[in-house]
C-alpha cells in the first residue's frame, strides 16, 4: 500500500477567482494606506500604551474605516457594511496587540517585538482574505 502525499482538497469553483483577487487587492491596498501611509507616530505608539490607548486606537481604526468605506462603495455599494466589520475586527486585533505590548513590555528591544508585529499583520491579512471570500461569493 502506497502512502498518499499530503495535499490540499480541490478548490471550489463556487467563488469567482477574479472577484476574490480583486477584493484581496483592494483590501490590501486599503491596509497599506491606512496602516502605514496614514498612521502617525501618535497612533502607532499611543495605541500600545498601558494607559491612554483608546483615543489613538480609535482614530487609527477610524482611518481604516474612512479608507475602506469609499473604496467599497465605489466597487460594490451593497457591501458597505463590510467596512464596519473590518473596523471592529481591526480594533480588536490592534487592542490585543497593544495589551500584550503594554503588559509584557514588548518594545523594539524585546525578542517578541517582530513576532508580535508579524502575528498582527497576518491576522489583518487573514481578515482581508475572509472578507474578500465573503464579497467574492456574494
Amino acid at each position: 500500500m502506497r502512502a498518499s502525499a499530503l495535499s490540499f482538497p480541490p478548490l471550489s469553483s463556487a467563488i469567482p477567482v477574479e472577484a476574490l483577487i480583486g477584493w484581496m487587492l483592494l483590501l490590501t491596498f486599503k491596509h497599506i494606506i491606512a496602516d502605514f501611509v496614514l498612521q502617525t507616530a501618535w497612533m502607532a505608539h499611543g495605541k500600545d500604551q498601558k494607559h491612554g490607548w483608546a483615543l489613538p486606537l480609535l482614530v487609527h481604526c477610524l482611518v481604516h474605516l474612512a479608507v475602506a468605506l469609499p473604496l467599497i462603495l465605489i466597487v460594490a455599494p451593497k457591501f458597505w457594511f463590510v467596512a464596519f466589520i473590518d473596523f471592529v475586527i481591526h480594533i480588536t486585533i490592534d487592542r490585543a496587540k497593544g495589551f500584550v505590548s503594554a503588559n509584557f513590555g514588548v518594545d523594539l528591544a524585546h525578542p517578541w517585538f517582530w513576532t508580535l508585529i508579524g502575528v498582527d499583520q497576518a491576522l489583518h491579512h487573514l481578515t482581508g482574505f475572509g472578507l474578500s471570500i465573503f464579497m467574492a461569493a456574494n
